[in-house]
Parts: structure tokens; C-alpha cells; sequence
């Protein structure tokens, strides 16, 4: 079920302010790595990531409306959410890039489903591609997690506009 609440009062800040003022919630970074129809494999670069639900097992990350890549996530049936390591900023960049072949030497494995699992993640799910939200510029997709793995790797860490590397336990 949608439901929406009354109006929002009028925001007294502009899009600038209200990047700096998200800068400040650190969050972890993820590779969303697809396939396309004709084999070839997509990624991108997403901060927005977050659990959901534990049962059924729920994941989800949002894309902007504008995103070229936005009608292969929105048709594809699955694709491997790859958290990444605090050795892999450089994957941060290279996947959020303009580069034609972000793949480009990148080792990866593939998921049950033939999709890219970015080797040396932390963490990866492989998830269903089980609902669509558009909201504001973006859509949130939610995922099914079909399978999932994690290591002792410790995470990728964005924070106040840098990444931050964070210490294994």
C-alpha cells in the first residue's frame, strides 16, 4: 500500500544546502551490477543502499529518473548488489564514471543468475528485481535477496563528500 502524507511545508533551503546536510550521514558503497540482453554487463555506482525486511529478505537502492541505464535496471528480472571493500574506492570511481567499458579490468565471478559479483566485495546479494517506486527524481527499487555472501573485508565508507576507509574488526 502508498499512502502519502498531507503536503510538505515550503522548504526554506536550496539543493546545495540539502547535499551538505546529506554529506554528513556516512554510508557504505555499492557496485548494482546487471546484464544487458545482448550478454554485455552494466554497473553503477550507489550509496543508496539499505535493508528492508529480514523475511522475506528485502534490499533496496534508488536511481535517478535520468540515468541511461535507468530502462535495463527498471526491465532487467535481476541484478547483484556488490558491497565494497575498503580497498576498492577505485571501483567507487571507475563504476560512476562516463567510461564506456567500466568493466574494464575489473575480476569478477558470476552470480547463479550469469551476473557480475565484483571480487574482493564484502558483501554481495543477488537480488530479484521484485518492485519499482518512482519518488521525486528517482525510483527506488526493491530486491528479493535470492543468495548472499559477506567476508571479513571491512567496508567502503562515504562521508562529508570523501571516502573514508574504515578499520576491520
Amino acid at each position: 500500500m502508498h499512502t502519502r502524507s498531507p503536503r510538505a511545508e515550503k522548504r526554506d533551503f536550496d539543493t546545495r544546502h540539502f547535499r551538505h546536510a546529506l554529506s554528513q550521514f556516512a554510508t557504505g558503497v555499492t557496485v548494482i551490477t546487471t546484464k544487458l540482453a545482448n550478454g554485455q554487463f552494466l554497473g553503477l555506482t550507489a550509496s543508496s543502499f539499505n535493508s528492508v525486511s529480514l523475511e522475506p529478505p528485502l534490499v533496496l537502492w534508488s536511481l535517478g529518473n535520468a540515468a541511461n541505464s535507468m530502462p535495463v535496471f527498471s526491465g532487467n528480472s535481476h541484478y547483484v548488489v556488490n558491497v565494497l571493500s575498503d580497498q576498492q574506492a577505485w571501483l567507487a570511481e571507475q563504476f560512476a564514471s562516463r567510461k564506456t567499458d567500466r568493466f574494464e579490468g575489473v575480476e569478477y565471478t558470476l552470480s547463479r543468475t550469469g551476473h557480475p559479483i565484483l571480487k574482493g566485495a564484502s558483501a554481495w546479494f543477488e537480488c530479484h528485481n521484485r518492485s519499482r517506486y518512482p519518488e521525486g527524481d528517482h525510483v527506488i527499487f526493491v530486491g528479493e535477496v535470492e543468495h548472499c555472501e559477506f567476508t571479513q573485508q571491512a567496508p567502503l565508507i562515504f562521508h562529508g563528500g570523501q571516502f573514508i576507509h574504515a578499520s576491520a574488526k
